[in-house]
């Protein structure tokens, strides 16, 4: 039966089972074993091993994304680190040499592509308030570097990532649903969040794809993405990675804390610390507020097509509401 009509709990054994047997495919010390970690889109596994070896392993979502196209995350994310002044994790390669590895296990339909990294010891910058505005500024200088690199980079032949814009986040086929479907819409807050839905679209389409605007992004570059390790902070989890306005990084990286009271000082911590390291123009800048609804209209498609998952049943209950609460005073500024 399809993965959809699985029933959540079975299907996380299952993955649990998979991940287990699979650790054979790369050359990991004897007694490894895999532990979940987080269920998003992907289940991910923290391994170790008696000796104290450590490895992170991603279980890949059926059907999001093709073995193609996590190659080209590899292949960005690797390119990131050696030349584009932004430190990722290393990708530790199977028994055969490749980066993905594909295997099944009894109970789930189909294969599952997998990927191992490199266990990085370290932090998360500080997400305290009297820290905030400094992890953000720097935030701001690693978003630029990858918008630099995105715009320089020679992508491999074939080519293959999502594509973050208004046909992906509201078509028929967008990646996480429709938000109308999700718990909390009301036939009031359904009715605003259409207005707001038609505002950023509007807007969006005027402002255009223009290649200084719309690129390669990471696309989930939020504080938990970054770690701290030996005094370098390290960009982690491209899974997202696709071809994006460049402004909806920030919009991603306040993901779930939109109505937080800090969110203007934010953004200018943020600002500064891209022009730190590339040109932004007043128009880009301004156009953030759109994105940051953009991306809030996504993530709301996202708790209703994801509400097994821990992170979507603790968010439901008020996500619609603050949205709609965000949406008037969005709107009270652009209508």
């Amino acid at each position: 039966m399809p993965e959809s009509a699985t029933p959540y709990d079975v299907m996380i054994e299952r993955l649990g089972v998979l991940a287990n047997q699979s650790l054979g495919l790369w050359d990991l010390p004897e007694g490894a074993t895999a532990r979940l970690i987080n269920v998003s889109e992907n289940a991910t596994y923290l391994v170790e091993a008696p000796n104290g070896f450590k490895s992170i392993l991603r279980v890949h979502r059926e059907d999001y994304h093709t073995r193609n196209a996590i190659s080209c995350e590899h292949a960005w994310s690797k390119a990131l680190d050696e030349e584009g002044g932004v430190h990722t994790p290393d990708i530790l390669p199977g028994r055969d040499g490749s980066g993905i590895q594909t295997a099944s296990v009894d109970g789930l339909p189909g294969e599952r592509h997998m990927a191992m990294f490199e266990f990085l010891e370290g932090e998360h910058p500080e997400e305290d308030a009297d820290h905030l505005v400094e992890s953000f500024e720097e935030l701001g200088e690693i978003a630029a570097r990858t918008h630099n690199h995105s715009v320089a980079w020679v992508r491999p032949a074939n080519f293959e990532r999502l594509v973050w814009d208004l046909d992906t986040v509201f078509g028929p086929r967008a990646y996480w649903g429709d938000w109308r479907d999700a718990p909390g819409v009301t036939e009031q807050i359904k009715s605003l969040l259409e207005r707001l839905q038609s505002v950023v679209v509007r807007r969006l389409t005027e402002f255009g794809k223009g290649a200084e605007r719309f690129g390669l992004i990471h696309a989930d570059m939020r504080l938990a993405n970054l770690i701290i390790s030996d005094g370098t902070t390290r960009l982690i989890d491209f899974d997202d990675c696709g071809l994006g306005w460049f402004m909806y990084d920030f919009a991603a990286g306040i993901s779930f804390m939109e109505d937080h009271p800090q969110i203007p000082a934010l953004k200018d911590a943020w600002v500064r610390g891209y022009r730190k390291v590339r040109g932004l123009s007043a128009a880009d800048e301004d156009e953030i507020d759109t994105f940051v609804m953009l991306r809030r209209l996504a993530l709301l498609a996202w708790i209703g097509s994801h509400i097994e998952v821990d992170t979507a049943k603790e968010l439901a209950p008020a996500f619609a509401p603050v949205t709609a609460e965000l949406a008037e005073i969005y709107l009270a500024h652009q209508e």
